[in-house]
């Protein structure tokens, strides 16, 4: 495909412009999830680098310890609940499998870690959660139009007449 070709005024390779976010935000949160998932010391109530503990040490600092406290309650299930969730995510990005919903699950993770963990960073700038939530925007707002199972099934729908809901 030549790059310099342009339709309608715009570069041919426009409606790929989020490939690149989509293939980051997806890989960085399948290794996220399976590095939780295999880290035991992680999915501990208690110790060094459990959840537990990290959440312990983020309650004073977070915007709402309520959400603490409640991850407190069962800290193992919620690291399992972290961690799968963030590979689920992770992977509908990836592969464009219902992927405004997986969008919408990030950027649901990345606020409740930014809320709990990350709020309290000086200056915000280096607390990545935050910007893990704004990468997360474009993605519920476009979907994954293009080199996706979402697209793929859009356009079977759409060669046989059914209706394509975007």
């Amino acid at each position: 495909m030549d790059c310099r070709r342009r339709r309608g005024g715009r570069s041919a390779l426009a409606p790929y412009a989020l490939l690149s976010l989509r293939v980051f935000l997806g890989v960085t949160f399948v290794y996220a999830g399976l590095d939780k998932l295999t880290d035991a010391s992680f999915l501990s109530d208690s110790g060094p680098g459990s959840i537990g503990e990290t959440m312990r040490f983020a309650r004073p600092s977070a915007a709402f310890p309520g959400l603490v406290n409640l991850a407190l309650k069962a800290p193992t299930c919620f690291g399992y609940a972290i961690a799968c969730g963030e590979l689920a995510v992770g992977l509908g990005t990836l592969f464009g499998v219902l992927a405004r919903l997986a969008a919408v699950g990030g950027a649901l993770i990345s606020l409740s870690l930014w809320l709990t963990v990350s709020c309290s960073t000086e200056p915000y700038y280096y607390g990545n959660d935050l910007a893990y939530l704004m990468a997360w925007l474009p993605l519920i707002l476009a979907g994954a139009p293009y080199l996706s199972v979402d697209a793929a099934l859009a356009g079977n729908r759409w060669r046989r007449g059914g209706r394509v809901f975007g």
